[in-house]
């Protein structure tokens, strides 16, 4: 696939009827045969649409505008160039805790957390999020998560988590104004409310910091795990993250966990993680496959809006 072709991909797919600032500027991108030239001169993984985009916003740049955003990222390239190299997109979407709770409340208690690609662990507070699936509220205080959920019925319950861990390349400290600021750079414009999320759970992460590891999800996930304590369900998870990684290690990955005990939950892109005889995706947008120890069961939206059960009952 061409930077053109994915930034015309990132428009339709994800951004169409979700961000209409993201959709005007990567259709614009894809057409700009100069920009596109800059941005091919940076590794595969740094020419992602969103990091560009949030790595712009980060410097204080214009992302509303097409014609202003060209003229912004042209004209301070190199600055632009030198974050795009050491960022990451590391959008850590507490809301996807909505679409992982039916699965986690459904898992033998207490539970052990080990989140894969957790950037600053804001998606291991499932047990201390309020939800709201539709009419049923769960739980209370801030942040209040809401999703809608059709194919089973909500959960009913938080789970009980005695430990929970974190493994990234470059974690992130909510106690720290410069990683929080790279977080709400990460959040497409018009989203006023997820930046609310963003501060309501980093309140919620900073008062009882979880375990946060620097390493690779290959190499460093089994010595992780094996600190999990011994009465607890171990839960390997992670949402959004494996698009960043190349297919081989992917699959390395897979066997990885596999071979841990307890259980694995996925919520990815179905074109990364891969599963046969999936059924057609609702409309309305791109969605996410959830799947538990490989075996899918429900689509989600990408930013926890929304999960459509289609799997055995939980």
């Amino acid at each position: 696939m061409t930077t053109a072709d994915r930034y015309a991909t990132f428009a339709a797919r994800e951004a169409r009827g979700v961000s209409p600032a993201y959709e005007r500027l990567s259709e614009a991108v894809s057409r700009d045969d100069e920009l596109l030239a800059r941005i091919d001169t940076l590794p595969p993984a740094k020419r992602q649409p969103n990091l560009l985009f949030a790595v712009v916003r980060l410097l204080g740049g214009p992302v509303t505008d097409p014609v202003a955003f060209r003229g912004y990222a042209l004209a301070n390239w190199p600055a632009v160039e030198a974050e795009l190299r050491v960022r990451a997109t590391q959008t850590n979407e507490s809301g996807r805790c909505a679409v992982l709770l039916p699965v986690l409340a459904a898992l033998p208690g207490p539970l052990a957390l080990l989140e894969v690609g957790a950037s600053a662990g804001l998606n291991l507070y499932p047990d201390r999020y309020a939800y709201r699936y539709g009419d049923h509220p769960l739980g209370t205080g801030e942040p209040v998560l809401d999703c809608a959920i059709s194919g089973t019925a909500p959960p009913a319950r938080r789970p009980e988590v005695v430990w929970r861990a974190g493994l990234d390349l470059n974690p992130l400290d909510v106690t720290d104004p410069a990683d929080v600021a790279w977080l709400d750079a990460l959040i497409w414009p018009e989203h006023g409310h997820r930046r609310e999320r963003l501060r309501a759970a980093a309140a919620v992460a900073a008062a009882d910091p979880p375990l946060l590891v620097r390493g690779d999800l290959v190499d460093d996930l089994p010595a992780l795990a094996a600190r999990a304590p011994g009465d607890a369900t171990l839960v390997v998870f992670h949402t959004s993250v494996l698009y960043q990684v190349p297919p081989p290690r992917r699959e390395a990955f897979a066997e990885v966990v596999r071979g841990l005990p307890g259980h694995w939950i996925a919520n990815e892109d179905p074109d990364v993680l891969r599963y046969p005889a999936l059924p057609e995706q609702p409309p309305g947008g791109f969605h996410n496959v959830l799947a538990l120890d490989g075996q899918p069961l429900a689509w989600t939206r990408g930013h926890g809006q929304a999960v459509t059960w289609f799997g055995s009952a939980n």
